[in-house]
Order: C-alpha cells, then sequence, then structure tokens
C-alpha cells in the first residue's frame, strides 16, 4: 500500500536498485502519481527525480522534459521542499532536457535555444558558472553543423564548474570532437582515461568504447577495438537507452567484416526497431544497421534471412529497403528542424564506409549467425575456380597439374578440381595430346582419394584408390597401379578387432604390405629404374620413365611406412616389439631408398615419421633432430613447399621443450608457405592454435588472443565444433590471466549461447559454464553469476563419476548468492552443499565458503549478523575436525593453513562487532597455525600478525604492543622475501609510531 509518505519513499528506494528498463519505468510513473496525493510536494520531488532517471537511461527522451517542467514549478513554489541534493540536481538535469530536446525533431530549434537562455539565467541568478551553458551551446552547434569552431573554443575554454559534465563524460566530447576534425590519433589519447577505465561513470566506458571502435581500426589498434567490442556490447545490448551505442557496435561488424556477428546483434536487440523515445540516437542506431546490411547487399547476399522488426520475416534486402525509408524520413526531420543538412550529410557519410580490414578481424566469438559464402564453390576444401591464374585451354591446364603433382606442389590440387569440373560441365573434353582417357581418370581418381582422406572418409578413399589401381594396371602402369594398391591398403581403416582371418583386419593389411613390397621387387628387377644408382641426380624432376617408375616405388615405401606407423601408433603407449621393429625396418628402407635414389624428400618424409613417433613417445631430443634434418633435406631437394608439415612438427615439438621463440618463427613461416604455395589441405586452424599457445607462453597476450581467435574462426567454418569451444576456453583463460575479465566472459558467453549448447559435449559445456560463472563473479555481476552456477549444479546433479564436483558447485554457486543479496537461496544451496560434502569430501572448500558466509553476513547485516556469522565459523571448525592432523594434502585440505583461515575470519568478525580481546586471542591463534606451514605459511602469518596490530592499536589503544608485534612481523616478512609484506607491516608501524608520539 502507497497511502503514507514513508510507503512511497521505501518503494522509491527498492526501485532505484533494479536494473534500467521498462519495469523500473513504469513503477516510477506508478509513484508519482501516488506521490501527488499527499498535501507536502516533497516525497513528490524526490518521484520525479527518480522518474526523469528512468527517463533518461531507458531512452524515454520525449517524456524527459515533461516531468523536469513539474519538477521546475515545484523549485519555483515550494523550494523548501528540495533537499540540498535534490536542489543541486535541479540545476544538473537542465543539460538532461537539453540534450532531451535535441533528440526530437518535432521541438523547435528556437525552443532550444530558448531553453538554454533560461538555463543560463537560472544558473547566473544562482551564482553558477557558465561552462555548462557553453557546453550545450556546443552540442547544439555541433549537431546542426553551424558556428561549431567557435562554439567549442566557448566551451573547452572555460573553466569547469561542479556542474560540469563528470570527467569521463566531458572526455568522450572532446575526443569525438576530434574524430569529427579527423583527428583519430589524438582523439585515441584524449580518450585513453576513459578507455582505461581510470574515469567512468554510469554512462563511461561504455559510450566511449562504441565511439572509438572506428579510430582505433582506422589507426591499426585491432587487439583495442576487439577488446573494447567486447566489452562494450555487453554493457550496451538490449537497452533502449543506449541504441546509438548498438548502432555503432553494428558499423564496428561491418567495417571489420565481422557481418555474421552484426547479424547477431541485429537479432538480440530486435526491440530497438520500435524504441521511438529518442528519435536522434534511432536514427543513430539504423544508420548502423544500414551500413552493415549494405556491405551484405553489395557482396550478394540480398536474400539472407535477417532479424528485424517483430511480426514479419526479413531478408536483407528487404529490411534495408524498411530501415532505409524509415532513416531517410528522420533524417529529413532533423535537417528541416535545424535548417541544415548536417544530420543527413553525417548519415551519408557512415554509409559511404568501406572495409577498414583486409580479412575479418578475429574476435574470438562464435557467431550463432554465419555469414553465408557468396561465391561458387568447387568443393570445401578449394577455393573458386574464377580466383586461380590458370591455363584456359583444356590441354595446357591437365598438363600444367600433371607437372605440378610430379614435384608435389601443393597448388596443384586447384589445378585437378578445375579440371574435374571441366570434364563435369562440358567446357573440358579429353584430347589425345594428353595420353590415354583411362589415366586422366586414373589421375583424377588419384586427386579424389586425396580430398575424402582429409576429410577423413578413409572408406570413400581406398575406393577411389583401387579404382585408381586398376585403371592404371589396364594401362599398363604396373609401377602407378602398384602404388595406388598400397595407398588403399595403408590408408585403410583398421577394425577395432585384429581378427586374422579378417580380410580388412590388421593382419591383412600388415600380409598384403609385405606382399606389395615383395611384388616392388620383382618390378625392380624385371625393369630397373633409369640411373639406379646413388648418382642418379635430380630424379623426382626428370621426365624419364624410369625416373617415374622410381618415384612410385618410393611411394610404394612411402604407403608401407605409413601402415607401420598407424599400427604402431594404434597400440601406444606400449607398442609389441613386433609393431616397432617393423616400423624401424619400413623407414630405414625408405630412407636408404630414396638416398641411394637421391630423392631427398622422401628422406626427409621418413625422417618425420621417425620424428612424430619420438614425440609420441616422450622422446622430444630426437624428435627434434630429425625434424632439423628433414628440414635440411627438404632445402637439398629444392622443393621447399614440402618443408610446412616438418616445420609445423617441429614448432610443436619446441613448444613442449618450452622454446616458444623459436616456434612463433617457424609457424609464422608455416602460415606464410601455405599461402605463398597455394595449399589449401594444410590444416590452418590447428596451426594458429599453436601459435596461440607459443604467444601466450612469450607473454604476447595480444598474439595469443589474435591467434586463438582466428583458429576458433577457422574451426568453425570447418564445422568443428568441439575444437572451436574448447580454444575459445583457453582463450577465454588468456584474457581473464592478463586481467581481461570482461572479455573473457564475452567469449565464453558466445560459447554457451542457446544454439551452441546443444551441440557441444556436456563436460566442455560444465567447464565453460563454470568459468563464466567465476567471471561473472569477478566483474561483480553476482546475480548473473549465481544463475550459471544453479544452471551448472543442475546439469552435473546426475554425473555420479563427479561427486566432488556437485560439492564445489553448490558451494560457489552459495557463496556467489549471498554476494546477490540472496540469502533465501543462499542457504538453500549452502545446505547442499554440506549435504554433498558428506558424500563425497572436501574440507578445504567446504570451510572456505563458511568463512566467506562469515564475511558476508557481517558485510550485509553488520552487527546483527554476529551471532549468524560465528555460528558459521563454528561450522568450518567442526568440519577441520573430522580431518586428523595427518591427513595433510587429502583433499585439498591442509590443516595449518585451512585451521589458520577460520581463526584470521573470526577475529576480523570479533573486530567488526567490537569484541577486540577476544578478536585479538583469534588472530594470534591464526598466526601460531600459519607458523606451522614453514616458508609457506610466512605470507598469511604476516597478514595475521598485522590484523593482531590493528586490533591492539586501533581497538585496545595498545600502541606499544602494535609497534612491537609489527616490528617482529616485518623482521620475518623481510627474511622470507616478501617485500610487499614487509611495505605494508613498516607503513602500519610508522603511523602508530606518529600517533603515539
Amino acid at each position: 500500500m502507497l497511502d503514507t509518505p514513508e510507503a512511497v519513499v521505501e518503494a522509491l528506494r527498492e526501485n532505484n536498485g533494479r536494473p534500467h528498463g521498462l519495469p523500473r519505468t513504469i513503477t516510477a510513473e506508478e509513484l508519482v502519481e501516488a506521490a501527488e496525493s499527499f498535501e507536502e510536494p516533497d516525497v513528490l520531488v524526490t518521484a520525479l527525480l527518480e522518474l526523469m532517471s528512468a527517463y533518461e537511461f531507458t531512452g524515454e527522451h520525449r517524456k524527459s522534459p515533461v516531468a523536469f517542467a513539474r519538477l521546475l514549478k515545484l523549485w519555483d513554489t515550494a523550494p523548501g521542499s528540495f533537499s540540498q541534493w535534490e536542489a543541486n540536481q535541479v540545476f544538473w538535469r537542465f543539460k538532461w532536457v537539453t540534450t532531451s530536446l535535441l533528440q526530437v525533431p518535432e521541438v523547435p530549434l528556437a525552443a532550444v535555444h530558448g531553453w538554454i537562455d533560461q538555463m543560463r539565467t537560472r544558473y547566473q541568478d544562482a551564482g553558477h558558472g557558465m561552462q555548462p551553458v557553453a557546453a550545450m551551446r556546443y552540442h547544439v552547434a555541433r549537431h546542426t553543423g553551424t558556428g561549431v569552431a567557435g562554439a567549442y573554443d566557448l566551451w573547452a575554454t572555460r573553466p569547469r564548474t561542479e556542474l560540469s559534465d563528470c570527467e569521463a563524460c566531458e572526455t568522450r566530447h572532446f575526443a569525438v570532437h576530434q574524430v569529427a576534425a579527423g583527428d583519430d590519433a589524438g582523439a585515441l589519447d584524449t580518450w585513453r582515461p576513459v578507455l582505461t577505465e581510470d574515469k567512468g561513470c554510469t554512462e563511461e566506458p561504455q559510450m566511449s568504447q562504441a565511439r572509438a571502435l572506428l579510430p582505433l581500426l582506422r589507426t591499426g589498434r585491432f587487439d583495442e577495438a576487439r577488446s573494447h567490442h567486447l566489452t562494450g556490447y555487453r554493457r550496451v545490448r538490449g537497452n533502449p537507452g543506449t541504441q546509438e551505442e548498438v548502432g555503432l557496435h553494428l558499423e564496428f561488424c561491418a567495417l571489420s567484416r565481422n557481418e555474421g556477428r552484426g547479424l547477431e546483434i541485429l537479432a538480440e536487440n530486435r526491440p530497438l526497431f520500435e524504441a521511438s523515445g529518442a528519435p536522434l540516437a534511432h536514427l543513430s542506431f539504423l544508420t548502423g544497421a544500414e551500413v552493415l546490411l549494405t556491405r551484405l547487399v553489395a557482396d550478394g547476399h540480398l536474400d539472407t534471412a535477417v532479424a528485424g522488426p517483430p511480426g514479419r520475416k526479413w531478408t536483407t534486402g528487404t529490411l534495408l529497403t524498411h530501415l532505409r525509408a524509415e532513416a531517410d524520413r528522420l533524417s529529413h526531420a532533423f535537417d528541416v528542424r535545424n535548417g541544415s543538412t548536417a544530420v543527413s550529410d553525417g548519415r551519408q557519410l557512415r554509409l559511404r564506409q568501406t572495409p577498414l580490414t583486409d580479412e575479418p578481424l578475429p574476435l574470438g566469438l562464435r557467431a550463432a549467425v554465419t555469414r553465408p559464402v557468396a561465391s561458387v564453390d568447387t568443393g570445401p576444401d578449394l577455393a573458386p575456380a574464377a580466383a586461380l591464374d590458370m591455363p584456359e585451354d583444356f590441354v595446357p591446364l591437365v598438363s600444367e597439374a600433371r607437372r605440378m603433382s610430379a614435384v608435389g606442389h601443393p597448388g596443384s590440387a586447384r589445378l585437378w578440381a578445375v579440371v574435374a569440373e571441366r570434364l563435369a560441365d562440358g567446357t573440358g573434353a579429353h584430347d589425345e595430346r594428353l595420353g590415354p582417357e583411362d589415366l586422366l581418370r586414373a589421375e583424377l581418381a588419384e586427386q579424389r582419394a586425396q580430398r575424402l582422406t582429409r576429410k577423413d572418409d578413409d572408406a570413400a578413399s581406398v575406393a577411389e584408390l583401387r579404382r585408381a589401381a586398376a585403371l592404371f594396371a589396364d594401362l599398363g602402369m604396373a609401377w602407378h597401379a602398384l602404388s595406388a594398391r598400397t595407398r588403399a591398403l595403408a590408408w585403410t581403416p583398421s577394425p577395432d578387432d585384429d581378427a586374422p582371418d579378417d580380410t580388412c583386419g590388421a593382419a591383412a593389411i600388415r600380409t598384403g604390405i609385405d606382399e606389395a613390397l615383395r611384388e616392388a621387387a620383382r618390378l625392380r628387377t624385371e625393369a630397373p629404374f633409369t640411373g639406379d644408382s646413388p648418382a642418379a641426380g635430380e630424379i623426382a624432376s626428370s621426365d624419364d620413365v624410369g625416373a617415374q617408375r622410381a618415384l612410385e616405388y618410393l611411394a610404394v615405401l612411402y604407403s608401407c611406412v605409413f601402415a607401420a606407423y598407424k599400427e604402431l601408433v594404434g597400440e601406444l603407449p606400449e607398442p609389441s616389439d613386433s609393431a616397432v621393429e617393423r616400423f624401424e625396418e619400413f623407414t630405414h628402407m625408405l630412407r636408404t631408398e630414396a638416398e641411394h635414389l637421391s630423392v631427398p624428400h622422401q628422406v626427409a618424409g621418413a625422417r618425420q615419421f621417425v620424428a612424430d613417433v619420438a614425440a609420441r613417445r616422450g622422446d622430444t631430443a630426437r624428435a627434434e633432430a630429425e625434424l632439423r634434418a628433414a628440414l635440411k633435406d627438404v632445402e637439398a631437394a629444392g622443393q621447399p613447399w614440402r618443408g610446412t608439415r616438418p616445420r609445423a612438427l617441429l614448432a610443436q615439438t619446441l613448444l613442449t621443450l618450452d622454446q616458444p621463440a623459436e616456434a612463433v618463427e617457424l609457424l609464422h613461416r608455416v602460415l606464410a608457405d601455405a599461402v605463398r604455395y597455394d595449399d589449401t589441405h594444410f590444416a590452418l586452424a590447428p596451426t594458429y592454435a599453436m601459435l596461440g599457445h607459443a604467444a601466450s607462453h612469450l607473454g604476447d597476450t595480444g598474439g595469443a588472443v589474435r591467434h586463438l581467435s582466428e583458429a576458433a574462426a577457422r574451426f568453425d567454418q570447418d564445422g568443428e565444433a568441439e575444437e572451436a569451444a574448447g580454444l575459445r576456453l583457453q582463450l577465454a583463460d588468456v584474457l581473464a590471466r592478463a586481467g581481461q575479465q570482461a572479455d573473457a566472459v564475452a567469449v565464453l558467453e558466445s560459447v554457451l549461447s542457446d544454439d551452441a549448447v546443444s551441440s557441444l559435449d556436456e563436460r566442455l559445456v560444465a567447464q565453460a559454464r563454470l568459468t563464466l560463472a567465476r567471471g561473472l563473479r569477478e566483474l561483480d555481476e553476482f546475480l548473473p553469476a549465481s544463475e550459471e552456477f544453479l544452471r551448472l549444479a543442475s546439469s552435473v546433479a546426475a554425473w555420479e563419476d563427479e561427486p566432488r564436483l556437485q560439492t564445489l558447485v553448490a558451494a560457489e554457486a552459495a557463496t556467489t548468492l549471498a554476494m546477490a543479496d540472496r540469502w533465501d537461496a543462499a542457504g538453500t544451496a549452502y545446505e547442499r552443499a554440506v549435504a554433498a560434502h558428506a558424500v563425497a569430501p572436501n574440507p578445504s572448500l567446504l570451510m572456505h565458503m563458511m568463512c566467506e558466509f562469515a564475511r558476508l553476513t557481517m558485510l550485509f547485516k553488520g552487527p546483527d549478523g554476529l551471532e549468524a556469522a560465528l555460528g558459521h565459523l563454528a561450522r568450518a571448525d567442526a568440519v577441520a575436525g573430522e580431518v586428523a592432523d595427518g591427513a595433510d594434502g587429502a583433499d585439498g585440505f591442509v590443516p595449518w593453513y585451512e585451521r589458520g583461515a577460520v581463526h584470521y575470519r573470526r577475529a576480523r568478525v570479533l573486530a567488526e562487532a567490537e569484541s577486540f580481546a577476544q578478536a585479538l586471542a583469534e588472530a594470534e591463534t591464526a598466526a601460531a597455525l600459519y607458523e606451522r606451514g614453514g616458508e609457506h605459511g610466512e605470507a598469511p602469518r604476516a597478514e595475521a600478525q598485522r590484523m593482531a596490530a590493528l586490533i591492539e592499536g586501533n581497538g585496545l589503544g595498545r600502541f606499544p604492543a602494535a609497534i612491537a608485534r609489527l616490528g617482529e612481523a616485518a623482521a620475518r616478512a623481510r627474511a622470507a622475501d616478501l617485500p610487499e609484506a614487509v611495505q605494508i607491516l613498516e607503513a602500519l608501524r610508522q603511523e602508530y609510531r606518529r600517533r603515539e608520539s
């Protein structure tokens, strides 16, 4: 019931604690109506101020001036009804009304100027400075494009007053003025204290973050742009009061080539299409959406489904037409009101922008809406043929493909894809100059087999190889047929069982490989290779038939090695002696024969297999040596494109040896070579992932974020959701360790989006949710963190193999709910944690929860919470009592530390309740327990002694004892090499000395 002033004031206080939004605004309107019934207007004054705040921060600028007019009338008729703070707000909110009037094109410009004149008069009469008035005149000038330079000088050169905008907001206006003047670098320098959050307010840094995005892109500061998008968008999404900022984030997505992310933001903010309370801000939102949609239409995505105003289905084209009409109407209305084209000119300037990055800027996010591919695709793993510079005539095209295949050039894959495409669509036809038609069919079958292998479709790949082998055999090309058959054997998927009579089993594969080797020996006897001697020279580049046979022979040996490699790896970590012997025999054979025939790239291939097995078995030194030798072999071959894979393996090995600097250099070379030599089959996503890990080991957070983000995006494109999500968890960890917790939270939220979770492993989802919940808690977003903990608790409840996890989740949920001041729910989770502990003990975790409850109880309830706080600590003592002193380290429990922590917390609780003598005893007990930890206990002991000294000095007035205690504690901390503790203890000691004297 709101029938008394006290009831309305209490309701106003409660409403003020709610987040801004429609519910808070409606309640504020209702409370104004309730306050009108009272004889004294003081409650109405408070209610009107609350209503203005609700309007201001939810974008209801049409209504705000009406509320202020009522407030101003009360100021003129009953000034005694205003408290000192409320009286100050009357003058402060003149500025709100000015900006609100500018937002509405129906308000004449003369009325806006008249309002500023009244503001000036009232400020002058009240003795306030004129800088805020000059600021308002500047905002009008900038909006209309008239007299901007003069207005800026009058504002910027005046000294600040108590009614000036806060420093953070004023900094934003200064920086935006510099951006408009074309000085991006100067603006970013001006913005620094706000963007680093040294200065902030209710509106900052999120408003500056949105406006700084494009200047950051234009100046090449991509890492900062990414970060400010991630953190800034979280602060403005879905809020009608920040629709201008949402529009700027849409624009950023378009110009950083993240159109998919932009479409996702549109979908998250559908209500903003109908937000009409702030027309100027709405126009900015519409323009940002226009920039995004215009880019998509220009790239050929006219009919892509997108989210628009509720009530109908939209495509990119139809939504763009709708938004353009509405934006045209609004900009024209402002131009008519202002008598200038400044608003429409600014809109057109935004629409004429082109992307500011050559490639999509990696954001680290999983976009729920992916940008469709506009170009014609020649296969999931190949680029469009139209993008290639290749022979137009079919015969030279096939000849070039064969030449590049002969030297193992990865670019041949694109050429063969075009050959297949042209045969299929009739634009290419077989020519007798190309030899038998079946030869071309066999070659194309081999190419299909390679692509299928890279898609992990080994069964289909084997079928293609067998088809190629049959065609080669019919052509009388025995070596080529044998090579294809041996590859088919080596790539045959191994079944789970190893039955000797299974025609596809491991035993059958071994038998087939042995038969292939005998066949190779027979063929070699019947038809020796040309130049079959160590002096054979560059056989790989020869057109001689004998040389081609030699290459196919080595290909047979390579397949034999691969089959032995698969068998050995399948038996790890304890392979049989026969598997090891077979592998060593075949790698030795390949290496020896390749050296004999002077084919160094096959020598390198043998070394790579040896290195891989060595690394898997923990012999990283041998792996490194073999890979470095393999790279020398590649260099000797004169075929640098073959160095990509051994270089990547060497980088991976160096990472395990903690040599990230060289690994980074190698991986950059790997990526460059993959692009340079058109290696479309090379796995770029894992390479970027390794590069991210290496950068992280080097402390290069920016590099780690860029590369892990790129890796995740590429896994997304490949349909590898699990790998992408796992990398984003690693990315979030990198960001959190770098102090960018808000960025980490944004990344984790994208992992846990509704449409993503269903496709991920539940354990991975649980880990992501736990990390997100902890991240939100670190950001003091306690209620959202609690919700994540509760979701996690629900999902792990049935995990019988992880009982201790249930204790952890319940305990963390309880603590977080208490931080959110949700004590009933916190109590339920608390008891759930206690019950889970009884099943799966975790004393350390449970005691920490109980100590936190003691702290939070005193924080929220003060002295009234003393009994409850001590009750929690008594329960913690009981948990500790269940664990024997000799159980040090069991279940994470360290008796001296955990028990000391309880006494330390009890000391603080008692000190807050002014029970100083008891508090001192508890602090001393804590220090004594910490002392049992030896060198590990020195840091917490120093803190316990500091607390004891504070109680002695501030509580009991025993300064000499406190000073002596602090001296002894500082000496011990100095001996333990704890300089920070020494500094804190000595500072307090000096303060007490001054107070004593």
